[in-house]
């Protein structure tokens, strides 16, 4: 194994195998420890788009929410469950499956495609032309955005479904969905996060479903795998210290570096980062 491989599962926190109860018990326990050390705290906003990542922090979110109120021993909180929609979504039966899946506390549902048109029609009325694939961070940054607005409204905090095969690649917006308050499934990779699900018997489609950002209308339902020019698999096996090819290590390897700068907090005079 080489260093920078070594580096990177330290700096993500990967275990080669987990054990399935404790790490459920593991991201539980770390929303409710959360939740009842900020007491102004009532819940969790997420947005839930029929995926794998979400729908799995979305169920943990809701059991935390269960535990917690069990123990109030009343309804004190909340877990906001966000339909963010750009028109119409192509797989929208499976983001009402993952609703339904969860059970979560209250369901809202906001179009983004207005908002989004109007700040890319705003944009280019400004002289400031967007690429389809910088549009689709417009409509990420909208969703977080949307989620942030409906955390201050409910006095709840915002979830992110960042997880090391996503980190690694840094295969997510800068201040769109990398942009969360807490991030409960971080340090797990995208095989584990299957493993979870079905061991919470999780409707098989779910997870087994093909990731996909569906950010780009250009290339719209493009899988994750295509864009990245590498298999979660290979990415799997890389953070649970295998070996993997060596044009997939170097392509992967290369994600990483390349998005450093979304993993890191916003840079000052005084990082050694930009020098």
């Amino acid at each position: 194994m080489s260093s920078l491989q070594q580096q990177i599962i330290a700096e993500l926190k990967v275990m080669p195998t987990i054990d399935v109860e404790q790490e459920i018990r593991k991201s539980i326990d770390f929303l409710k420890n959360y939740a009842k050390k900020h007491a102004f705290i009532k819940g969790f906003v997420l947005g839930i788009s029929g995926g794998q990542d979400s729908t799995l922090t979305g169920k943990l979110a809701q059991m935390a929410v269960d535990e917690l109120n069990e123990e109030a021993g009343a309804p004190t909180y909340s877990f906001w469950a966000v339909r963010l929609p750009y028109g119409r979504q192509i797989d929208e039966q499976d983001c009402q499956d993952a609703l339904d899946y969860i059970q979560p506390t209250k369901i809202y549902t906001v179009n983004i495609k207005d908002a989004v048109d109007a700040s890319v029609n705003a944009l280019l009325n400004a002289g400031v032309t967007l690429s389809d694939f910088a549009k689709g961070n417009e409509k990420a940054r909208e969703r977080m955005k949307v989620q942030f607005s409906i955390a201050a409204s409910n006095d709840g905090v915002v979830l992110g479904t960042d997880h090391a095969a996503e980190a690694v690649t840094g295969f997510y917006t800068k201040f769109g969905d990398g942009g969360a308050d807490l991030m409960p499934i971080f340090r797990l990779n995208k095989r584990q996060g299957r493993e979870i699900l079905k061991y919470l018997d999780c409707p098989v489609h779910l997870y087994e479903k093909v990731p996909t950002a569906d950010l780009e209308e250009n290339r719209p339902a493009l899988p994750d795998e295509v864009a990245l020019s590498v298999t979660y698999e290979q990415i799997d096996d890389y953070l649970e210290g295998k070996e993997i090819p060596e044009q997939a290590r170097k392509t992967l390897e290369g994600h990483y570096l390349r998005s450093m700068h979304k993993r890191h907090m916003p840079i000052t005079v005084f990082d050694d980062f930009w020098k």
